[in-house]
Parts: C-alpha cells; structure tokens; sequence
C-alpha cells in the first residue's frame, strides 16, 4: 500500500504537543533507559515498540475501565486502547528523534497505528498488544500488524499519515469517562 503524508514537512512528524509530550520527564525517563540498551536507532525502535506493546496492556484485554489519551498518562498509568498506546509509541519514538506518524485503519471501527520513517521509507507498526490470533511484530522489511483488513467486508487502510493524532479519535478519547462508554462511541470511519 502507498502511504501519503499528511504534511510534507518532516518536522512535523517530531513535534511535541498536549498529546504527544515527548518533553514530559517520564517519556523522557522511558526513552533514556530503553535508549541504553539499544545498539543504534532500529534497535532503539524495536525496544520501544516491544515496550509499548508488552508492558502496557491494551484497556479491553485487561478489563482496565480507564481512558487514557495523553502518552505520558498512558506511560504513568500503563493501559490504553490502540489509539493510546500509539501516542505512547510515538512520544519514545519522537523523543529519540524517530519521525513517527499516526496511520488508521477501518476495522468495522477505526483502528490505531503508527508509522516510522527509516531510510526513506515508512514502516506501519502497531503497538495494540498480542493475545489470541494476534501476533504484531516489530519489522521494516514487510508489515507484521495485529490485524489485516478484509475488503469484503468493507474494511480498508487509510493511506494518510497524519503528523498528530486524528481529531475524530482525539475528541472520542477524550470525551470518553470509562472504555465502556469509549467503545460505544469508537469512530466507524475517518
């Protein structure tokens, strides 16, 4: 699939913001102590997206009730659906000057991702978390994501790449007091 940037300035796709806060001291605490282990800027992608994705659960699979929206809340408060904990990936990966953008999927409901941009190219990635059936995988050289849309059912990827998250998913997650209120008013399109 061709992806599109939203933008084609590429510093937009390191910017910090109120939800991306790449500054806050423990996404920079995270990042530093990922960034020790790894042995240059691949690896360190790796680490982050392994982290993100074992170390935080996704709110549906654990019966975590909270909504979390803000990477450095979903760091502090370990949970968050894909949305989140795309905006958690991304904050380690743009703290490690990684360009990372925000990429969507229909799913039947919008589903979350992120891509990072290596040698030119962008590499979809998602950090939803592993479970039955699910198995997303680190990789740059061919996408290992947790789900494949199926076209007969009307469901696709979205080829954009935005630089912040989108404002639909935005305004869900944050108008959402509890996840069973936030699942019943998931995006079914962009």
């Amino acid at each position: 699939m061709r992806l599109f940037q939203e933008t084609p300035d590429l510093s937009a796709y390191l910017a910090a913001d109120e939800v991306i806060d790449h500054h806050h001291p423990l996404v920079r605490e995270t990042a530093a102590r990922l960034a020790e282990g790894a042995a240059d800027s691949y690896d360190y992608a790796r680490l982050a997206f392994e982290y993100v994705r074992d170390a935080i659960p996704h709110s549906q699979d654990s019966g975590d009730l909270r909504v979390t929206w803000r990477a450095s809340d979903v760091l502090e408060r370990r949970t968050g659906i894909c949305y989140a904990k795309a905006h958690a990936l991304a904050a380690l990966l743009r703290a490690e000057d990684i360009p990372t953008a925000f990429c969507y999927q229909n799913l039947g409901v919008v589903h979350g991702l992120v891509a990072v941009r290596f040698d030119g190219a962008w590499h979809r990635q998602d950090p939803r978390g592993n479970g039955p059936g699910v198995d997303a995988r680190f990789s740059l050289s061919g996408e290992r994501l947790a789900f494949t849309p199926d076209a007969g059912s009307n469901e696709m990827d979205y080829p954009v790449l935005y630089a912040a998250p989108h404002p639909v998913v935005l305004r869900v997650l944050k108008a959402a007091p509890d996840r069973p209120h936030l699942w019943r008013t998931l995006p079914a399109a962009l």
